[in-house]
């Protein structure tokens, strides 16, 4: 039997729009994630939230790393106070240079917010504050498997 990573949430499915209460419109929250399906040899995950259609171009979210392979979720509303979390999950720097999530809040028309999740095969255990870019240059080759959910906001 072949298992796939899976990455969804209970908010919204892929490619449905993103309530505003996880906007920037709203209380500005992060969503409720979950997955299944590890790959075995899964020794932490990270979590990277970005808008491709953002008019500067990619626009970070969330930075979410040093996840351990045996949390399945991340709640609703994780707080920019915890940088780093009971179990070690690390958030990092967004696009606004804040630690944490920062919701969606396009300008104009609406923009699609792919949440990725990258199985990785070591523990990374760095810093809180890395940017997505120091993220995925630290991860880079430590790759197992990916899962992408994606959501719609618009104005």
């Amino acid at each position: 039997m072949i298992m796939i990573l899976y990455l969804f949430s209970s908010a919204f499915g892929n490619g449905e729009a993103i309530p505003a209460d996880y906007t920037a419109d709203g209380r500005d929250i992060s969503p409720p994630l979950q997955w299944d399906s590890l790959p075995p040899e899964t020794e932490s995950l990270a979590l990277v939230c970005e808008d491709p259609d953002a008019p500067v171009g990619n626009w970070v979210h969330w930075v979410v790393y040093n996840i351990p392979p045996e949390r399945k979720v991340l709640p609703e509303g994780i707080s920019a106070d915890e940088e780093v979390l009971e179990d070690g999950t690390t958030q990092g720097e967004n696009s606004w240079g804040r630690i944490g999530y920062g919701g969606p809040s396009p300008p104009s028309g609406t923009h699609r917010y792919f949440f990725r999740l990258y199985a990785l095969d070591t523990s990374l255990d760095l810093e809180h504050g890395l940017t997505s870019d120091e993220l995925r240059a630290a991860f880079e080759g430590h790759v197992v498997e990916q899962a992408e959910l994606m959501g719609r906001y618009g104005r």
